[in-house]
């Protein structure tokens, strides 16, 4: 059986796993041993995990050393005690590489999340000298959904300590798009800006905040029309999810289920909540965002695993994806308690679920500080090394923190950077 078992796999599968007999813990995760895991990795997927070490993105060790054993419980000390290990850890091994790119985007969220949290400046601080290094200046200058997203970082920055200079190459790269300047779209896909279901975490979230920062109502108006042109496209009204793009609307798994990618829904959730942190309360369409959340809440919380408290890489099948895998769920915690926070979401019903998924979370800190289980970038479930941490998966971590410790405040802040409603 074993025989069988190492001739299915690659030479690189192969060493990988003798390493793991020789050097790991006998046990890594509960429910998945190193060996499973790499025997699930396809070529392709493995390229992509190469890919994202290259890029500084994070990596995935094989032997990544013991859990650090975290106390999961909902008080402040406990919460506070888990972000600080997980953001210090992150910004000492990834400063030197910060890049403007959307996987970096998802951490500075957290890091800027990270510093009212736990009264501590120096991720803020990091934040600035970030902004700073690149000039205040995105990507590209007529940015798509993921190179907009490093704005909401700039916003918040901006919503601090106000100078208009700052924010104005972002200004300018929105009012392009408002022009009818376009970003390039796939050949496959919706010819629409934001026609895959991650953007809604990327853009909209900068559109609101350009609204908090100038007052202007275009930019709320852009980010209305083309919210709802996604989700008439991607939502499923009876299931409450998303697909990830038009390519997955007919698309089933090995066991005949459709494809909700466990990412992409959390980016989905996560995007509502950042969007409506800075839309004002009396924004006609409001109730419309506030809906959706508490649709997706409630499927999410149907489907959330039991023993681990967290969601699998394909929702609807952890038989083939039996890890729980870590960014997704991240967001998905973020945006239940947030909206609990909020009133949107009932406290009795969502503590719990929240509670158990927090505990899921803080069990995937190894005593380094590394937060593990985080599926490498892509648009669909993949598998993954239990050792495997992005740049992305932390910041998610860091927002979700954010939020469970203001869950445990008599009075939840509305916002974490100066929200002008």
């Amino acid at each position: 059986m074993i025989r069988r078992f190492l001739t299915s796999c690659s030479w690189k599968q192969v060493r990988l796993i003798a390493l793991v007999w020789l050097l790991a813990p006998v046990t890594i995760l509960a429910t998945t041993s190193p060996a499973q895991a790499i025997s699930h990795i396809s070529s392709q997927e493995q390229q992509g995990i190469d890919r994202d070490i290259a890029r500084h993105f994070g990596d995935a060790p094989v032997n990544p050393g013991p859990k650090a054993h975290l106390a999961g419980a909902l008080k402040p000390s406990a919460i506070g005690a888990a972000m600080r290990k997980v953001a210090d850890w992150e910004l000492d091994r990834t400063q030197p590489y910060f890049d403007r790119i959307w996987t970096w985007s998802a951490l500075y969220a957290g890091f800027m999340a990270t510093s009212p949290a736990l009264h501590d400046p120096k991720y803020r601080d990091a934040m600035e000298t970030m902004a700073d290094k690149f000039h205040w200046e995105l990507r590209s200058q007529v940015p798509n959904a993921d190179d907009q997203s490093l704005a909401q970082t700039y916003l918040e920055l901006d919503l601090l300590q106000p100078a208009p200079e700052k924010i104005a190459p972002t200004r300018e790269a929105l009012d392009r798009l408002l022009s009818g300047q376009a970003a390039r779209i796939p050949a496959n896909q919706a010819k629409i800006p934001w026609w895959w279901c991650d953007s809604l975490f990327m853009a909209p979230p900068v559109w609101s905040r350009m609204y908090s920062a100038t007052h202007d109502a275009k930019y709320l108006n852009y980010l209305d029309q083309h919210w709802w042109e996604t989700s008439k496209l991607l939502y499923d009204q009876h299931r409450h999810l998303y697909y990830r793009d038009i390519t997955f609307l007919h698309k089933t798994g090995r066991h005949g289920q459709p494809e909700f990618w466990s990412r992409g829904n959390g980016w989905v959730m996560a995007g509502i909540a950042r969007t409506l942190e800075y839309m004002p309360h009396d924004e006609p369409n409001r109730a419309r965002y506030e809906r959706q959340l508490r649709e997706m809440a409630a499927a999410a919380a149907a489907i959330q695993d039991k023993h681990t408290g967290l969601w699998h890489s394909d929702m609807l099948d952890p038989q083939d994806y039996p890890q729980p895998e870590t960014s997704g769920s991240a967001l998905m915690t973020f945006a239940l308690a947030w909206g609990v926070n909020q009133g949107l979401l009932d406290r009795a019903t969502y503590r719990p679920v929240i509670a158990k998924a927090w505990r899921g979370l803080v069990a995937q800190i190894y005593a380094d500080g590394r937060l593990g289980n985080i599926q490498q970038t892509g648009p669909a479930p993949a598998h993954y090394l239990p050792s495997s941490s992005y740049t992305y998966g932390v910041g998610a971590f860091l927002l979700a923190g954010s939020q469970v410790i203001d869950m445990q405040a008599p009075h939840p802040r509305t916002a974490r950077a100066g929200a002008k409603h």
